[in-house]
């Protein structure tokens, strides 16, 4: 019989995706327990934002998820340009920049997350080839907005400027690109026995627990429900975009496993190719720049809220629900009050849950990666 004791994973060590300490009680190799600990990449997010203006806290919104960081500026900039009275009131053109920016990033992250979850569980090749195309889409937005990875893009009232020239002409070469290579990954990973075996039946979350933690993004599409706020509560031009809500299927044997995760993110990187082909045709014919075209919008106007406010905006994120509460003063640059809400931080929550009943230590680095978390967003 095997006595318990405690093993401590990190804070720092390749498979917690960031400074994570997870205190795991074993028998043997058997986990029967875990407490998370979070709090070593405090940001002092939510302090620093009671002393910013609206514009000055979008940088710091990029240190959140630094991995997706414009997701995170659309979400905050709804919830200011609410607060104005602003929403739909944009220009079409500016709508469409900010969601090709979105999906963009959102491509960038999966392959990130999907790279690594690779390393996690032995496959050196697989997060080569995932970064290799990863890199493709940092340098595009560095050519788009001279930052690679803190772009500071998505302004209250418009962007920060418009797509240069020739841009979306080297955006229609990407797109064939990456399908071509994302086919590849998916046989090298989804396709491969070993994979298959290290993911299928795997740290399995039904429906009605990550119902009950409030998961959301390919966590909760993974565990069977469409829910997507691009679909269920629409926001900027999505609406007018055609594209699909993948959901787990269990095809490995159990609904929601770390496999129906993955493949949950596979899947909306095709979805995004959608998305951003659109958007490069709206771009181009139905909303070309023109001589009165201002990127920035209404971003040049004092942002002050009329009234004193307290609203919610949110967005889908790469991981999932992103989302700001604002409070506001009436007349004031500075709001009183901003609080983030991370689904980073949300799914670790679920760990415990996951992991009771025992679970061996090799499938917690599998579950951990399948999470997608990223550490500064759960601190903030």
């Amino acid at each position: 019989m095997n006595l318990p004791f405690t093993l401590h994973m990190g804070p720092q060590h390749p498979a917690t995706h960031g400074v994570l300490h997870l205190h795991l009680t074993l028998e043997g190799e058997w986990v029967t327990g875990i407490a998370v600990e979070i709090g070593y990449m405090h940001r002092c997010f939510e302090k620093h934002a009671q002393a910013l203006s609206f514009p000055q806290i979008i940088p710091y919104v990029d240190r959140l998820d630094y991995v997706a960081p414009l997701a995170g500026e659309a979400a905050f900039v709804l919830a200011a340009e609410r607060a104005m009275g602003w929403e739909g009131q944009l220009p079409k053109r500016i709508e469409y920049l900010r969601v090709l920016a979105i999906e963009l990033s959102r491509v960038a992250s999966h392959l990130l997350a999907i790279g690594t979850y690779a390393t996690d569980l032995g496959a050196v090749t697989g997060f080569l080839w995932a970064f290799r195309d990863r890199e493709y889409i940092l340098e595009l937005f560095e050519a788009w907005m001279g930052a690679r990875l803190l772009p500071n893009y998505i302004w209250v009232g418009g962007v920060a400027f418009d797509v240069p020239v020739g841009f979306l002409d080297r955006l229609k070469e990407f797109i064939p690109y990456l399908r071509r290579n994302l086919s590849e990954i998916e046989r090298l990973l989804l396709d491969n026995p070993i994979f298959r075996q290290r993911t299928a039946k795997v740290g399995v979350i039904p429906l009605e627990l990550a119902l009950a933690y409030a998961a959301s993004g390919p966590v909760l599409r993974g565990s069977g429900l469409a829910w997507d706020l691009r679909r269920t509560h629409p926001y900027s031009v999505y609406p007018e975009l055609a594209f699909e809500v993948p959901v787990g299927r269990g095809e490995m044997g159990t609904l929601g496993d770390c496999w129906d995760r993955t493949w949950v993110r596979f899947q909306e990187i095709h979805e995004s190719l959608k998305i951003i082909q659109q958007c490069i045709e709206k771009l181009e014919k139905a909303y070309p720049p023109g001589a009165d075209f201002n990127p920035r919008g209404l971003s040049d106007k004092k942002i002050r809220p009329k009234d004193n406010l307290s609203l919610y905006a949110a967005v889908e994120g790469p991981r999932g629900e992103i989302g700001f509460v604002v409070e506001t003063e009436k007349n004031k640059e500075v709001p009183r009050r901003v609080k983030a809400r991370s689904p980073s931080f949300v799914h670790l929550a679920l760990l415990p849950a996951v992991v009771q009943g025992g679970m061996w230590l090799a499938d917690v680095v599998a579950l951990v990666g399948s999470l997608d978390v990223v550490m500064c967003e759960v601190d903030r």
